[in-house]
């Protein structure tokens, strides 16, 4: 019962703010030159304010800049928040076709969610243009990885490129200071992470502050140079990479960690909980609203990762039973924790048993898939310096010159059991990641806002649903790898209750370990830094559970109401091939893929 009334709290707040302007007309009226017109000013104005993302993307002639992060440069991009949404109300709903629909939609519910944020930060440099959506943490959370991560994608074609690398890398100071600025308005304000979740930062930041240049992540394009740069070059372009991160580089690094060592954690408040900081329980329910793009409530949300957590852990019971197992859950657990068949003895070997799962999951994609992208991916191995952290996706461009890459976590194979590779490949390559944002950068007819885009509940609903998808494909006949992907989801689930507890009902750490340890299958080294995850990051592990359900939900509706005319191929299809949206903007548009199924002829 409790599941069902959580479930349909998901589907209540979802119909509240269901966007009736999706219903199409009988007749499509021509794209919108106009609307056209604005989509592309505000994408390219906003590259141009993130030069970073633009290199993420494959866009050129950004390469060698970074983002104004400096309060100016916050007050300018917060002031265009404003004119841009009286700009996209003077186009009409109803004048527009369908797909011009959708993208004025999407575009208007980021920047009313922008406004919502800046009115709550006031005049703090956070708010809008705050990366990657941290809403509480420092900025200096994983700041050194993103550096590493555009070193990874900047283009080394040319001697232009490898120049242009080397002007951004020159600008880390710069960069690293507008941190710092950031952070001490920060302390001023109380808008600062809890103390307890700020344990592993010195160490992030003293890797990237010292060392043999030559060993650095950000020296890592000048390790191999393509055949059109000559070797005059190459050594003029090493010798000032290892000049610039000596002498600029890692004296700045070295001052950030003196600053966050001496000045910024002895300040960070004790309390854990969003709702403790200056916008209190407001603050948390915009953050509930940015990430599962529903109207939910804590307590709806809590109560819906409690009956998933139950649901779950019975059909967890049932595979321990399967395996022959005699003892209880606690036990079968240590048992999977300590047993060496379990655990791989090298890297090399991890990483062939990520890639073979790889490829069995290409071989499944045209059964689920009526259209796959085109744009490949590959399986390598994570950067030793990112750590013992999660398995991740790297995108590839926009333009299809860069592939996308499962990075997998094979350094500490030690820690991470085989079951849990085949739903973890899933998830992060194909169908999850790779196969939706591919897909999403390959579709013709929509503005590259739609094309680049990303919400966290759409995103990562997909690819806790792709992970579900394994067992239709084939995946998960051992019981120890359906254990595995049970452990998998149980994760998601007890995010929900987790989450919920420490940022609206206070939940202390060791409550919240002690319960993701009681509910999943993870160690305890990795329970730790995931409740550190989502004390730092509130809001953003929501998005995984109310996506999948949601997904799952539409394709149940879809199901029923269309009977033998239900095509699972283009089911999946019609929830990607209008790039990633609002869940409100997602069911309106399966409603309507559900109205003209109805009407074709079998």
């Amino acid at each position: 019962m409790r599941r069902l009334a959580a479930l349909g709290a998901l589907a209540a707040s979802l119909a509240a703010v269901s966007p009736a302007v999706l219903a199409a007309p009988s007749k499509e009226p021509a794209p919108n030159a106009a609307l056209q017109k604005f989509f592309d000013r505000v994408f390219q104005e906003d590259l141009k304010e993130n030069p970073e993302v633009a290199t993420l993307l494959g866009t050129e002639g950004m390469n060698d800049r970074i983002a104004d992060r400096s309060p100016a440069g916050t007050a300018r991009r917060k002031a265009t928040v404003k004119a841009r949404i009286t700009e996209l109300n003077r186009f009409d709903p109803k004048r527009l076709n369908t797909q011009d629909r959708i993208s004025r939609e999407v575009m208007l519910d980021s920047l009313q969610r922008d406004e919502r944020q800046n009115a709550i930060y006031g005049d703090l440099p956070m708010g809008a243009d705050n990366l990657d959506g941290w809403l509480l943490a420092s900025p200096i959370q994983g700041v050194q990885d993103w550096w590493a991560y555009l070193a990874k994608a900047a283009p080394t074609r040319t001697v232009k490129d490898y120049e242009d690398y080397l002007k951004r890398m020159a600008g880390i100071p710069t960069a690293l200071g507008f941190e710092t600025e950031r952070m001490r308005a920060g302390m001023k304000s109380g808008w600062m992470p809890p103390r307890g979740a700020m344990t592993t930062v010195i160490p992030q930041i003293e890797a990237f502050a010292k060392g043999d240049p030559e060993q650095s992540p950000l020296y890592a394009p000048f390790k191999e140079f393509p055949q059109a740069v000559g070797e005059a070059d190459r050594k003029r372009l090493s010798e000032q990479a290892k000049k610039t991160i000596a002498e600029r580089v890692q004296p700045a690094f070295a001052t950030l960690k003196t600053f966050v060592e001496k000045e910024y954690i002895p300040a960070t408040p004790e309390a854990l909980g969003f709702s403790s900081r200056p916008a209190g329980p407001a603050g948390y329910q915009l953050a509930i609203e940015g990430y599962t793009t529903t109207n939910m409530t804590p307590k709806e949300i809590h109560d819906l990762g409690l009956s998933e957590v139950a649901r779950i852990r019975g059909e967890m019971d049932k595979v321990m039973v399967v395996t022959g197992f005699k003892g209880d859950f606690p036990a079968f657990l240590k048992f999977l924790r300590e047993d060496k068949q379990f655990y791989y003895t090298n890297a090399e070997d991890m990483l062939r048993g990520y890639r073979d799962i790889a490829k069995r999951a290409d071989a499944e994609l045209p059964r689920f898939f009526a259209e796959l992208p085109r744009l490949p991916y590959g399986v390598r191995p994570m950067e030793l310096h990112e750590g013992d952290n999660a398995d991740h996706y790297s995108r590839g461009s926009l333009d299809g010159t860069r592939a996308g890459f499962y990075e997998a976590n094979v350094h500490f194979f030690q820690k991470h059991p085989k079951y849990d590779m085949e739903s973890t490949l899933l998830h992060e390559a194909v169908p999850g990641h790779h196969l939706q944002i591919a897909r999403a950068q390959e579709l013709k007819g929509i503005p590259e806002f739609r094309r680049a885009g990303s919400y966290n509940a759409y995103q990562e609903g997909w690819a806790l649903y792709a992970e579900s998808l394994g067992y239709e494909m084939g995946f998960y006949k051992d019981p120890y790898q359906r254990f595995g992907a049970l452990s998998n989801e149980a994760l998601r689930a007890c995010r929900l209750v987790i989450d919920t507890g420490v940022h609206a009902f206070g939940w202390t750490r060791e409550q919240s370990i002690k319960y993701l340890l009681d509910n999943s299958g993870v160690s305890e080294n990795f329970a730790a830094a995931e409740v550190d995850r989502y004390i730092v990051w509130p809001g953003q592990a929501l998005g995984y559970k109310v996506g999948e359900l949601k997904i799952k939900a539409l394709r149940a509706k879809a199901s029923a109401a269309l009977g033998d005319k239900f095509d699972i191929r283009r089911f999946h299809n019609a929830i990607l091939d209008d790039g990633a949206l609002p869940l409100t903007v997602l069911e309106a548009r399966i409603d309507e893929w559900i109205r003209t199924e109805k009407g074709k002829k079998k």
